[in-house]
């Protein structure tokens, strides 16, 4: 199984866009969000995936009732967690807590194969023994391209995946 991973996309609409749009070329089955998505009208562009999504807030929610009912009544398409969320797929015990410090503390636990997390928007793919510790960097593509990251749980292994050119903000 393909997993595609996003996180900080920060209401950037077209690298949201560009990185959904990549992650069903590519084959990925889950898409998980870890956070900072920020405002509802995000959520039309996570449905265009071809499969299962799984988001959590992150620390820039947004309107929260709004996202979480959205995603109630999205037909099972996008599963929201609230702060943190737990699932499995393809035998993986997977966990997704935005912060990268309690996703270290999680990984250490033991009771998961795959951690992911968002936050300090820096790409990172490191195994902490059996754990596969995973922050996809980017989407919204402030400080480095925007990013996301395909695992594929069969040789779990982990792909960058650039998806536009880093913002050119003025000074």
């Amino acid at each position: 199984m393909r997993i595609a991973v996003f996180s900080d996309s920060h209401d950037h609409i077209a690298h949201l866009r560009q990185a959904v749009l990549r992650a069903n070329r590519e084959g990925a089955e889950l898409l998980i969000h870890c956070g900072d998505l920020i405002s509802p009208f995000m959520l039309p562009y996570l449905e265009q995936f071809n499969g299962p999504v799984h988001a959590i807030y992150g620390n820039n929610a947004g309107d929260r009732h709004l996202i979480a009912g959205r995603c109630a009544a999205s037909a099972g398409s996008i599963t929201h967690h609230g702060d943190r969320g737990t699932l499995v797929a393809a035998s993986w015990r997977i966990a997704i807590e935005h912060y990268p410090k309690w996703a270290r503390s999680l990984a250490a636990s033991g009771d998961f194969d795959l951690i992911c997390c968002g936050h300090s928007h820096v790409f990172q793919a490191e195994w902490l023994g059996r754990c596969l510790l995973l922050n996809p960097g980017e989407l919204l593509g402030k400080d480095a391209p925007p990013t996301f990251a395909l695992l594929d749980t069969v040789d779990g292994s982990v792909r960058q995946i650039s998806v536009g050119e880093q913002l050119q903000l003025d000074d």
